[in-house]
């Protein structure tokens, strides 16, 4: 028992020495006053329903569903942080986009990058005997295929809603869902060092 004294004496001390709640503090404030609307974020676009969003994982997935039957579901996250010629950093939109037709149980997928703009890496044509088979193999990379074939894919998706304002919403929403999840950790971090500052006091 006076061992364990000491040892909590230490690490108040140790808390005290380092300021580190009011460190803590200051970061929070710091975050909240750069990202005010991050309790406030918009709705998806177009007609896509955000259908998964949880603050435990880094992906989102949304989707749209057609009165013919047709679905079309997008599940993205941000990617690794990427350095640009002007030594600034940036991190894309990584993502996947399923398109089923009504009544077939094959699948078109496409795999996308979003910046400013989209940069389609992969489009595949999934038969359903290959769907639960990621050793098949799915066809020619994207940048392979005729141009001319390259531009219909790319505008076929702008048909389904995949353009410019809904990677600019996506972009958003993951950042600010990234934001939300380190300032929760934050407050989780400043609770458990003011906690232990209090226990040391009583």
């Amino acid at each position: 028992m006076p061992r364990i004294t000491t040892v909590l004496r230490q690490s108040r001390k140790a808390i005290q020495d380092l300021d580190l709640l009011k460190v803590l503090q200051s970061e929070i404030r710091c975050e909240q006053s750069l990202n005010p609307e991050l309790d406030n974020q918009s709705g998806p676009t177009g007609d896509f329903v955000l259908d998964w969003d949880s603050p435990q994982s880094q992906d989102v997935v949304l989707r749209k569903k057609y009165e013919s039957g047709e679905e079309v579901a997008v599940s993205a996250l941000l990617g690794p942080e990427i350095t640009c010629a002007d030594s600034n950093s940036r991190r894309d939109v990584l993502m996947k986009i399923c398109i089923k037709k009504p009544g077939l149980s094959s699948i078109l997928q496409f795999d996308c990058g979003y910046s400013s703009e989209f940069d389609v890496h992969n489009a595949y044509y999934i038969p359903p005997s290959a769907c639960l088979h990621s050793s098949v193999y799915k066809g020619p990379s994207f940048s392979s295929l005729d141009p001319q074939l390259q531009d219909e894919l790319r505008n076929y998706l702008v048909s389904k809603g995949i353009d410019q304002s809904f990677g600019d919403f996506l972009l958003h929403r993951l950042h600010n869902k990234e934001q939300s999840q380190y300032l929760n950790w934050l407050r989780k971090l400043e609770a458990m060092v003011a906690g232990s500052e209090s226990s040391f006091d009583n």
